[in-house]
C-alpha cells in the first residue's frame, strides 16, 4: 500500500561512531524523501565524523576511518540538510529513541537551528514491536519476504525500513494511513525532550521519565532539590534534555 501524503515524508537512517547521543558522531546518512504525488529522491551521504571510529562501530557499519578521511564533516552539510528536511514528517527504525536524538544533538553542536516540534515521527520499529516484537531483519522478511543482505548499511536499512511500513499498511487493517495517527501510534511516550528523558502525562504536565524522581513532575523536582537542574546541564545528556529542564525552569520564574 501506497503512504496517504498530505506533506513530504522523509524515511533516514544514520550510522554512528556508536551509540552516546552526546559524545558519538555521525559517519553516513541515508534518506528517502516521498512527495505526496510519489516521487521518491533517494541519496547517502559519508560524513567524517571528526574523532576515530570505533572497531567495534566498524564492525556493525563496515565504515572505517580511512572510508572517511575525505568526506565533509557534518558542520559543512547541515545547513543544506536541514533544508532538506524542512515541511517533511520523519520516519526510520527505531528513530525516536536514537536516529532523531542523535541527528538533533548534530544539527546543535553544529549551530544549526532546526524545530523538531513542527514534524510528525513515525517509528517503524514501534509500530513492529507493538505487531509483532522483532528486529529490522525479521521484519523485512516477515513483511516483504525479502532478506536484508546488506544490513546496517545505512542505504539498505533504509530502503528496508520504507518498504516495511508499506507493507504493514498493507497487513494490517486497523494501521490508519495517515502520518498524523501513524506518528501517534508509533510513539511509546508523549515526549517532551527528542530522548524521552520528559515525558507529558495525561493532564500534559511535563513529568521525569528516569532515574529517582522518575514519575515526579520537573516543577515539583526543581522546587525540592533545587541541585537537581545543575546536575542536569552538567551531566550526560543531549543538549535538548537540558534545553527543555531549562525552559520549565524559566517558565516557573
Amino acid at each position: 500500500m501506497e503512504l496517504h501524503l498530505k506533506k513530504p515524508i522523509i524515511f533516514f537512517d544514520l550510522e554512528t561512531t556508536g551509540t552516546n547521543i552526546t559524545k558519538d558522531r555521525i559517519v553516513e546518512i541515508s534518506m528517502i524523501k516521498i512527495m505526496p504525488n510519489g516521487t521518491e529522491n533517494e541519496r547517502t551521504i559519508r560524513l567524517n565524523p571528526e574523532m576515530p571510529i570505533p572497531a567495534e562501530a566498524t564492525a556493525v557499519h563496515g565504515i572505517t576511518d580511512e572510508d572517511v578521511a575525505n568526506c565533509r564533516t557534518f558542520k559543512m552539510i547541515a545547513a543544506d540538510l536541514a533544508k532538506s528536511f524542512q515541511g517533511c514528517d520523519i520516519a526510520g527504525f527505531n528513530s525516536n529513541r536514537f536516529d532523531i536524538p542523535m541527528l538533533d544533538q548534530e544539527f546543535q553542536r553544529a549551530g544549526v537551528k532546526f524545530d523538531f516540534s513542527k514534524p510528525r515521527f513515525i517509528d517503524v520499529q514501534t509500530i513492529f514491536h507493538k505487531k509483532e516484537q522483532r528486529t529490522l531483519v525479521a521484519a523485512y522478511k516477515f513483511y516483504c519476504g525479502k532478506d536484508l543482505n546488506d544490513a546496517h548499511s545505512a542505504s539498505a536499512d533504509t530502503r528496508a525500513t520504507y518498504e516495511v511500513l508499506k507493507a504493514q499498511l498493507d497487513m494490517y487493517d486497523d494501521l490508519p494511513n495517515d502520518m498524523e495517527a501513524l506518528s501517534e501510534y508509533s510513539s511509546q511516550n508523549r515526549n517532551v525532550d527528542l530522548a524521552g528523558r520528559v515525558i507529558y502525562n495525561e493532564q500534559k504536565q511535563e513529568v521525569i521519565n528516569f532515574g529517582k524522581y522518575k514519575g515526579q513532575l520537573v516543577t515539583d523536582v526543581l522546587r525540592q532539590d533545587p541541585g537537581y537542574y545543575s546536575w542536569i546541564l552538567q551531566g550526560d545528556f543531549p543538549q535538548n534534555t537540558k534545553d527543555v529542564f531549562t525552559n520549565i525552569k524559566l517558565r516557573m520564574k
